[in-house]
């Protein structure tokens, strides 16, 4: 019988240990929301094994490139009936548009690298590389 069933319970130390994280930074993700409270005997937290799907869910979008901020978004800031894929999708739209203004960031340092490695230059005032680059000011405009 389904009531009949006994529920293996976990320590705060069983759980961290199994998914490689330390117990307070359970304690934490429980404190901003992230994961629900689990239930207590005699005063130590006691968590079933639904709790390793909400850590892999965390794990996921840390790993995609969300903050822990953006996660708790991910879990409750959308309506309680719209769809977890939902949150997803609109969440990863937007972290989409960073990243690709990550990667090109990435790739403009990259090439201002390789020019300066095969730079010849014996000063920074003749160097070509500064030249092209410009100013701060000249890029914004005096006093901006």
């Amino acid at each position: 019988m389904e009531g009949d069933r006994i529920v293996e319970e976990l320590t705060i130390g069983e759980v961290a240990r199994r998914v490689g994280l330390r117990p307070s930074a359970l304690r934490y993700y429980e404190s901003v929301g992230l994961l629900p409270p689990p239930r207590r005997v005699n005063g130590q937290r006691r968590y079933d094994a639904s709790v390793f799907q909400r850590l892999a869910i965390i794990q996921l979008a840390q790993e995609s490139g969300f903050t822990l901020a953006e996660i708790e978004t991910l879990v409750h800031g959308f309506a309680s009936e719209t769809p977890p894929s939902a949150r997803w999708w609109t969440l990863a739209q937007a972290k989409l548009v960073e990243a690709d203004a990550l990667i090109q960031r990435a790739q403009h340092m990259k090439r201002l690298l390789e020019a300066a490695l095969d730079c010849g230059c014996l000063t920074f005032e003749e160097c070509v590389i500064v030249e092209d680059q410009g100013c701060v000011e000249s890029k914004k405009g005096v006093g901006v």
